[in-house]
C-alpha cells in the first residue's frame, strides 16, 4: 500500500459499507475490507481507484482474523449488524461481542480512531433483543477502547434499501398492513449515514461520544408507506395491523430463512418512537444537512411504477 491513512471497515461490502468505501478513498485513504465474497471483491473494485483496496479473507463463524486486519491501521469502522437471529448468527455475537473485541485490538495497536455504528433505540433495558444487544456492543466498545466513537442511525435508506424497496413490491396487493401505523421515525439517506461516519473522523476530540442521526423529518410508519405509494403512483389501502395478530404473523415469518417480520421487531415497534433524542450529539454537530428521504426515494422507485422512470407522478 502506499503511504495514506489506513482504514478498516469491517461490513465495507455492506449497504452503507458501499457508499462509505467509495467516500473514504474519495478522502485518499486505502481501505481494508474483511470479506471472502468474491462478488463482492469484484464489485468493490470498481468502486475505487486502482490499489485503493486491499481484501482480507473474513467471516462471522471466526473472528480470529479480525486482530490482522486491524493491526496496521489508523481508523476501523464496524458496520457489521443483523435485523435477526438464526440457528448460525445471535445478537449478542454480532451486536455485543464482535465491537467489544474489535475495540480490545483497537487498543492493543495504534488505531486512532473506532467508529462503531450502532442503532437508534440502543437500550439495555429494551424487551427486544437486538436493542439490548446493540446497547451493550456500545458499552463493551467504549470501555475497552476509549477512542471509540458511537454512530446511532435511525432507518437507512437509498438505492438498495429493504425498507423502501420491500413496500414498494408490496404494492402488488391491493391491502397493505402495516405494524403500528403511529410509529415515528426519522428515515435518513445512506449516502448522508457514509458522510457523517467520514466526519466523525475528521472531527478532533470527539472520542467517547455518542451522535443519534436522522433525516430533517420525523415521519409515521403509516405516512411513510403512503408516500412511498405516492412515489410509484400506486393506490392502496393501507390498514394497521393489530399487534396480537402481527405477533402471530411474525411467528409464521420465522419459519422463513429471511423473515419479513420477528416478534423481536414487534417489540421494538412497542417502544419509543424511532428518533433522535436530545440526550446525545446529532449530525448538525458533524455540520451535516441531510437530504430528504421522501424527495429523494424516486430516484430509485421509479422502477415500480406502471411505465417507469418517464411515467407521471
Amino acid at each position: 500500500m502506499n503511504n495514506y491513512p489506513i482504514a478498516t471497515i469491517l461490513g465495507g461490502g455492506g449497504f452503507i459499507g458501499r457508499y462509505l468505501v467509495r467516500k473514504m478513498t474519495e478522502k485518499n485513504f486505502q481501505c481494508i475490507i474483511p470479506t471472502r465474497n468474491a462478488y463482492l471483491k469484484g464489485y468493490l473494485k470498481t468502486q475505487a481507484p486502482p490499489g485503493a483496496i486491499e481484501f482480507i479473507d473474513f467471516n462471522l463463524k471466526d473472528f480470529s482474523k479480525i486482530e490482522e486486519a486491524i493491526k496496521n491501521s489508523d481508523i476501523v469502522i464496524n458496520l457489521i449488524g443483523i435485523l435477526f437471529e438464526n440457528s448460525k448468527q445471535k445478537f449478542s455475537n454480532i451486536h455485543s461481542d464482535l465491537p467489544g473485541l474489535i475495540a480490545k485490538h483497537c487498543s492493543e495497536s495504534e488505531v486512532k480512531k473506532f467508529i462503531h455504528v450502532s442503532a437508534i433505540g440502543a437500550n439495555e433495558n429494551s424487551k427486544s433483543l437486538y436493542q439490548q444487544s446493540k446497547f451493550n456492543g456500545e458499552q463493551k466498545a467504549l470501555n475497552n477502547f476509549k477512542n471509540t466513537i458511537i454512530l446511532r442511525p435511525s432507518v437507512v435508506c437509498g438505492v438498495e434499501d429493504n425498507f423502501t424497496n420491500l413496500f414498494a413490491k408490496l404494492s402488488m396487493f391491493p391491502v397493505i398492513p402495516v405494524v403500528k401505523t403511529n410509529y415515528k421515525f426519522q428515515p435518513i439517506l445512506v449516502d448522508d449515514v457514509a458522510t457523517a461516519i467520514a466526519k466523525a473522523i475528521e472531527i478532533k476530540k470527539n472520542e467517547g461520544k455518542i451522535y443519534e442521526i436522522g433525516g430533517p423529518k420525523v415521519i409515521s410508519f403509516g405516512d411513510m408507506v403512503k408516500s412511498i405509494l405516492n412515489t410509484i403512483n400506486k393506490k392502496r389501502l393501507v390498514v394497521d395491523l393489530p399487534m396480537p395478530l402481527a405477533k402471530i404473523q411474525a411467528s409464521l415469518f420465522s419459519l422463513m430463512s429471511k423473515p419479513l417480520l420477528t416478534k423481536d421487531q414487534c417489540e421494538i415497534l412497542n417502544e419509543a418512537d424511532n428518533i433522535v433524542s436530545n440526550n446525545h450529539l446529532t449530525i448538525k454537530d458533524l455540520s451535516i444537512k441531510p437530504d430528504d428521504v421522501e424527495q429523494a426515494m424516486s430516484k430509485w422507485l421509479w422502477r415500480f411504477r406502471a411505465g417507469g422512470e418517464f411515467a407521471k407522478i
